[in-house]
């Protein structure tokens, strides 16, 4: 007997006849002896509505009321499954997050897991049942609703799992697994058997869908197997595994891009030390991720100092740069929404050169240009405009030999992987 947590996105719990189909999975399951913690998100579409509703009684509502709001959609969900599984003679029982007690930090909105009480839910286990939990949510310390942001019920899960010690969690969702790239824009993209964490989490947070970048960091951390599966299709999906158990580790396991970039220049700053902290600073505390970031070489004692951000944020971020700006007597500030980072990932940089060299000339034929640039051991990551996204992604994933039919010796030495996750996701 395995204990098992899985979790449905969305997609899988669209309406009354997916959860339906997910209960007869999930049943099936318990039949065959494992004992199971199942994790939804909310039903396709509810958040955004529950969104439309808050926008249209208060555009700037308080962000602990919209967190109780969009609470709702996963209670609505954890309900209805258990009644199904219930109906189906297969003992269950619901909770949210609350009532789990996901405990989080009190950022409303972003909030991240700081504990969770597994007691309740080890007892229901002990007696045969199923436990359906809420995903997307907690309580601080005060008991306020609060919620984890984008693809929070993939770290739901694999919080859960590693408070559980469970032997596996797998991530249901609308695809069949990580891909080498996205086959909506790379028709001949591959599903990937086995990728490691590492590649995992550059995928996840470079744009890659699949995953929430912070379920993978739980993953990796508490060391708990993933995997990624088609809630529609059967198959062995993609697992996320451990680098040392790899044999032969591909070149480059995939190309991940993302849409939602955005770039602030402050042009002309004083090259002084604590200089980026006080441009840099007050964009942390309004909770805004910055993602690249880029000092060019001083001249006359000023630089100019670039970074991205999440294309919502930029309106917020131009706004704080500009005051920062005035505060510290940099000429001006300059930005742009229209670009898109592109990505290639894969452990086999650490032992082969040449990877930027494919890369830059690739883009180089097809009369692309690099922004800005980006590296680590495993990844390199370049802006560009966004209107050549889908020219680069093919461009590089036929220059990198990614294609099924060129790549089938090296994805015959992979063994078994995963399926895909972020509430309704793209592919790796």
């Amino acid at each position: 007997m395995a204990l098992i947590v899985e979790k449905y996105g969305g997609t899988s719990v669209a309406d009354v006849d997916r959860i339906n189909a997910v209960a007869d999975k999930v049943s099936s399951a318990k039949r065959a002896g494992d004992d199971l913690v199942v994790v939804v998100s909310a039903m396709s579409g509810e958040t955004n509505r529950l969104l439309t509703l808050a926008d249209q009684i208060h555009p700037q509502a308080a962000a602990r009321e919209v967190d109780v709001l969009l609470s709702t959609g996963e209670q609505v969900t954890i309900a209805l499954l258990a009644m199904a599984l219930n109906a189906r003679g297969c003992s269950a029982r619901s909770y949210t997050g609350g009532q789990v007690r996901i405990r989080t930090d009190a950022v409303h909105g972003r909030a991240r897991i700081v504990d969770i009480d597994a007691a309740r839910v080890r007892r229901d286990l002990d007696k045969g049942r199923v436990v359906v939990v809420a995903g997307f949510q907690g309580v601080d310390d005060d008991g306020n609703i609060t919620t984890l942001g984008r693809g929070g019920s993939d770290t739901t899960a694999v919080a859960m799992a590693a408070a559980l010690k469970a032997s596996e969690c797998r991530i249901y969702s609308d695809v069949e697994g990580v891909f080498t790239a996205d086959p909506r824009i790379v028709p001949e993209a591959r599903r990937l058997d086995r990728i490691t964490v590492e590649e995992m989490l550059e995928l996840a947070s470079l744009g890659a869908k699949v995953l929430q970048t912070r379920s993978v960091e739980f993953a990796g951390k508490f060391r708990v197997p993933l995997r990624v599966l088609s809630s529609f299709k059967e198959g062995p999906g993609t697992l996320i595994s451990y680098e040392e158990e790899l044999m032969e580790q591909p070149l480059i396991s995939g190309i991940a891009f993302n849409r939602d970039e955005a770039k602030l220049t402050i042009c002309g700053v004083p090259d002084e030390p604590g200089i980026a902290y006080r441009i840099l600073g007050p964009i942390s505390d309004a909770h805004i991720n910055v993602d690249m970031i880029i000092q060019n070489v001083s001249a006359d004692n000023l630089t100019d100092v670039t970074f991205t951000v999440h294309r919502d944020d930029y309106v917020q971020s131009e706004k704080i740069l500009r005051d920062v700006a005035a505060e510290v007597g940099a000429r001006g500030v300059v930005g742009a929404d229209n670009i898109a980072k592109i990505s290639v990932v894969g452990v086999g940089m650490r032992s082969h050169a040449g990877i930027a060299t494919t890369m830059f000339k690739t883009l180089s034929a097809d009369s692309i240009n690099i922004q800005l640039i980006s590296t680590s051991e495993i990844k390199i990551s370049v802006v560009i405009e966004d209107k050549y996204l889908e020219l680069a992604v093919r461009a590089l994933h036929s220059a990198f030999g990614l294609q099924i039919a060129e790549t089938k010796k090296s994805s015959e030495s992979l063994t078994a992987r995963e399926p895909d996750a972020v509430d309704g996701g793209n592919k790796a």
